[in-house]
Formats: structure tokens, sequence, C-alpha cells
């Protein structure tokens, strides 16, 4: 074999490793992300499809907030619901979902049209431990939200640990004003990620476990539109 003949095969044994490394990537294998989470894989069921998360309070205000004894703020609800949402859409995308996120009050929001909207907030400082999940008291859609609320109580706990805390939903996240505001035809929910006090652990220093909750909750949402009605 004479030199270009070798110079020849080591370029091709290195492009098909890294198409390997690039496929083996896109289905989920090869190394965890910076977080040590296996990495997202390309979804069929996710390909292409509008994704809509709204980051609580952004644009607005801080939302509730957690001070020390001194009155020097330590963290606001607004700061972890940014960094879950960019977590979640950095997820989704990698499934293939084409995700907006929006302000509390974006101008996006009057009658939009998504294959699903989830509004991230959380909850006030105090020493609880929890999460808790809405849909529109009044939606057109009641059995889609449903689903989309089931696949939330079964996929956020599974992912962070957290128990689910009902007892605490309020008319607030019930007739959420963005429900009023979109597409009546688009899923919707509302999630309470955690308690800024007794889950702030989790929220600060972990908020990719909160973004893989929220991000599988979508997963298998849009995984069971696909499958056909019996």
């Amino acid at each position: 074999m004479n030199q270009v003949s070798r110079i020849f095969l080591v370029v091709l044994l290195v492009t098909l490793a890294g198409m390997a490394w690039v496929v083996a990537q896109a289905l989920g294998f090869g190394l965890p992300d910076a977080s040590g989470l296996p990495r997202q894989a390309l979804v069929g069921a996710a390909w292409d499809q509008q994704v809509a998360l709204i980051s609580g309070h952004a644009g607005n205000d801080s939302g509730a907030v957690c001070e020390d004894a001194n009155g020097n703020v330590l963290v606001t609800e607004a700061e972890i619901n940014a960094r879950v949402a960019n977590l979640t859409a950095e997820r989704l995308r990698r499934a293939g979902a084409d995700v907006t996120i929006l302000d509390e009050y974006d101008e996006r929001l009057e009658g939009l049209h998504a294959a699903v909207l989830i509004s991230l907030h959380a909850d006030s400082c105090i020493d609880a431990s929890g999460y808790k999940a809405a849909v529109h008291a009044y939606s057109a859609i009641p059995a889609i939200n449903d689903r989309l609320l089931a696949c939330i109580e079964q996929s956020y706990p599974t992912a962070t640990g957290l128990p689910h805390h009902p007892n605490t939903v309020t008319h607030n996240m019930t007739e959420y004003h963005a429900f009023k505001r979109i597409d009546p035809l688009t899923p919707a929910a509302i999630i309470e990620l955690g308690f800024l006090g007794g889950d702030q652990s989790l929220l600060v220093n972990q908020p990719e476990l909160a973004a893989k909750g929220v991000a599988d909750s979508i997963l298998c949402f849009l995984e069971g539109e696909k499958k056909p009605t019996p």
C-alpha cells in the first residue's frame, strides 16, 4: 500500500468514526452531558413540533424571593424559571422540537397555536417541598389537557424526586392568564417547579433535574399525541 492509499484510508476511517459519533449522540448514546445526565436523544414525535415555554415572571417582576436575615436577596423565582426554561429548551431542541421561550405577558401569547405550552414557575420561600401543576379549569380540550397533566405527574417527580403538593393549587393556576390568551385548542399547563425555601438546593444547584422533568413531561405528551386512537 503506497503512502497516498494510507492517507486516504486514515481519512476514511476518521470520517466514519466521526459519523458514527454524530449518530450515537443523536440517538442518546455516548458520554453524559455536563450535568451527568444522559444526553437527550432525538424523538420522532417531537420532530418539528412547536413547543412554547413561558419563563414565569420574565419581563415583569422577580416573582417570589428568598432573603437572608439581613434582607439580602438570595434567589428570585424569575432567575430559577429562566434557568430551567433555557435548560428545558436545550433538551427539547435536541429531541427535535422547535422551542420558543416567552415572557410572562409576551404579546406572542395572543392566539398562540402550538403543540403544547408550559408555563414555568416556582413556589414561595417557605420550608415546604413539592411541585404542583394545573390546567385551565374551563378548557375547550379537557381530555387532552388532562393527559398533559398526567404526563407531568408521571414524569416530573420521577426526574426530580419531589413529592406532589396538590393541596396548594389555586385559582391563579387553574385560571392562569395565559390560558385565556392562547388559541383555545393549544394544550397548556402551568407547573410550580418546587418551593424556593424547601427545594432551594435542587432548584439552584440542580436545575437540570427540573428541566429534565419538564422536558420528559412534554415528550410524554407529544408521544401520546402520535399514537393512533383505538
